[in-house]
């Protein structure tokens, strides 16, 4: 009896090993693109950032804004890996995360529209990037799957802090200013 169930816990593992790492440590695929919108402090604080804001500003932006940065992440992607060249990405990045923070900092409300086409425009630097760092044993659809879902995710997480900080106005435009700052750090590294 404990043969057959052994042979079903063979069988299982099989469906979720991977081939053998000579290198570990090192990610491809969905797991690559997963990780890396966690691992850049540009990425991270400007996906959140667009979450926070969509937040602040309520209604229809909560899931409009975070909807167009998802689709032009990927747009921009797709741009990297078919060669297009899009100029000045780490300066767009920077400012990314330094408007975005400024925006929570001075409670900003805009149209809709305007916002998300602004997020949207962000986001086409963000998914370049992301395109251009697609680790080279990934296969594009897959790297590309992981970094759209870990956006959505902080885009979620976003909203999530903006809904809880609804009622500390202060500190939701501090976190802002410190975003924004941050921003203004890259923006000089760059």
């Amino acid at each position: 009896m404990q043969s057959k169930h052994f042979r079903y816990l063979a069988l299982a593992s099989l469906a979720f090993c991977g081939a053998a790492s000579a290198h570990p440590g090192h990610s491809h695929g969905a797991l690559a693109g997963l990780m890396h919108p966690f691992l850049g402090l540009d990425h991270l604080l400007a996906m959140l950032a667009v979450g926070v804001w969509a937040a602040q500003m309520g209604g229809r932006a909560k899931w409009m804004l975070p909807t167009s940065f998802v689709v032009m992440l990927a747009l921009g992607a797709v741009m990297a890996v078919s060669g297009w060249a899009l100029p000045m990405v780490e300066g767009g990045i920077a400012t990314s995360v330094l408007l975005l923070g400024a925006l929570i900092a001075l409670a900003v409300k805009m149209p809709v529209a305007l916002g998300a086409a602004m997020v949207g425009v962000f986001a086409l630097f963000h998914g370049y990037a992301h395109g251009v760092e697609m680790p080279s044993l990934s296969t594009p659809w897959q790297y590309g799957f992981g970094f759209v879902a870990a956006s959505a995710i902080l885009h979620c997480a976003g909203v999530v802090v903006g809904n809880s900080m609804q009622r500390q106005a202060v500190w939701l435009r501090a976190s802002g200013a410190a975003i924004a700052l941050t921003g203004v750090w890259m923006s000089a590294a760059v």
